[in-house]
């Protein structure tokens, strides 16, 4: 399959050009490797994305920060096997005092801990920068560079704390700085990161958003509440959207069905308990809202023919081929 190549202005061409008489510019990095975990990364950039969109109006168009991907040897980086990103290269170049520098985590972290180029770049950059946040297993990153200054900030990569919403909340923190608390508000209400995304009543504010805006951010809200008992209805009412009309903005907008996204993300969160954790299968059936053990066993056969405890002794073996190599 091809990858799909999510691209960012000149990736690739020196890291500093065009930033003569910029000195409002927020510059903000996001370290990625192969294998890095695009969801968490992504809600990071959305964050800056919109924020643009707020400050847009009052600079003739001029972002307010400047988003960038940087990897070890630069160019397209492969989150899985339909889509990579383009990046800068982790070199002198790139180099600089960051305002604030966001650590993917992912499968692939442990093998990026251990690419010497990368970890020199955090040494150099991580002292200069004013915020460092790692998400989830991004940790790694940090403590192969003993980045001890900042080893405090990273409080996302402590178990039991949402990683999505950790570094969103500190992309929000420097807009609300920034931009001021209205503004990161309206922002944390369209990206579905506020407590009211656990209800299934509709997001406030959505009203002044865009219908692709709504289906975006019943995604975040599915993301969320993936494991209780939710339904593409429930989204539909979350998105305050007619049924016809969220269907198609949701397929338009994210790629696939919310029927498809959601079994798709209580796939993934239950492949992460199976192989993280030694809780029961029933239990973690319950858990990613698939009611029983019985209903799961039958998805996973259908779905990557193994039961959830053949793939619980695989996913645990690769693991610790990897540790040794």
């Amino acid at each position: 399959m091809g990858h799909t190549s999510l691209d960012y202005p000149d990736a690739g061409a020196e890291a500093g050009a065009g930033k003569k008489g910029r000195r409002e510019t927020r510059d903000i990095g996001v370290v990625v490797f192969d294998g890095f975990s695009l969801l968490a990364a992504g809600v990071v950039t959305e964050v800056f994305e919109m924020a643009n969109e707020i400050y847009a109006p009052r600079s003739n168009g001029r972002p307010l920060y400047d988003v960038r991907f940087y990897s070890s040897d630069g160019g397209s980086v492969a989150w899985s096997s339909a889509i990579s990103v383009r990046t800068y290269a982790c070199d002198a170049g790139s180099a600089r005092a960051f305002d604030a520098l966001f650590v993917a985590g992912g499968e692939g972290a442990r093998r990026a801990a251990r690419d010497a180029r990368m970890i020199d770049w955090l040494r150099t950059v991580v002292p200069q920068t004013g915020i460092v946040r790692t998400i989830g297993e991004g940790r790694m990153l940090l403590d192969a560079a003993r980045t001890k200054r900042h080893a405090g900030d990273a409080n996302d990569a402590v178990p039991g704390v949402d990683d999505r919403s950790a570094s969103a909340r500190a992309a929000l923190s420097l807009v609300e700085r920034d931009l001021g608390s209205d503004a990161a508000r309206g922002i944390a209400m369209r990206l579905a990161l506020t407590d009211e995304s656990a209800s299934n009543e509709p997001l406030p504010d959505l009203r002044r958003t865009t219908s692709a805006e709504r289906a975006r951010a019943s995604a975040r809200w599915m993301q969320q509440n993936c494991e209780r008992a939710i339904s593409v209805s429930d989204a539909v009412r979350v998105a305050a959207m007619s049924e016809r009309n969220f269907l198609r903005c949701f397929k338009q907008e994210i790629g696939k069905t919310p029927s498809e996204f959601l079994r798709e993300v209580r796939l993934m969160r239950t492949m992460q308990l199976l192989a993280g954790t030694d809780l029961p299968i029933g239990t973690i059936a319950r858990r990613c809202g698939w009611g029983n053990g019985d209903r799961l066993a039958k998805i996973f056969r259908r779905r990557l023919d193994v039961t959830p405890s053949e793939y619980r002794a695989r996913a645990r073996a690769a693991s610790e081929i990897e540790a040794e190599s």
